[in-house]
């Protein structure tokens, strides 16, 4: 077993204080999440990242993470 299998952090995801496995990157959050990655935004402590980066930025303990869905209509 691996430390990321075994290790959390501490993570405010949209405004709740979550647990979620270590070593994650915002793509791998995004999955842990269940989120369908094609319409969001991910904003990690109060700067945009952008969607190219997502697999290589990491989510660290005590990250503040907002996913913003969008939502067409007329």
């Amino acid at each position: 077993m691996t430390t990321r299998d075994t290790e959390s952090i501490a993570v405010t995801i949209n405004g709740q204080a979550r647990r979620a496995p270590a070593g994650m990157n915002v793509a791998e959050l995004l999955r842990w999440l269940g989120v369908e990655p094609d319409r969001v935004a991910v904003e990690l402590n109060r700067a945009i990242v952008r969607k190219p980066d997502w697999p290589t930025v990491m989510v660290e303990d005590g990250a503040q993470v907002e996913v913003v869905q969008f939502v067409g209509g007329g």
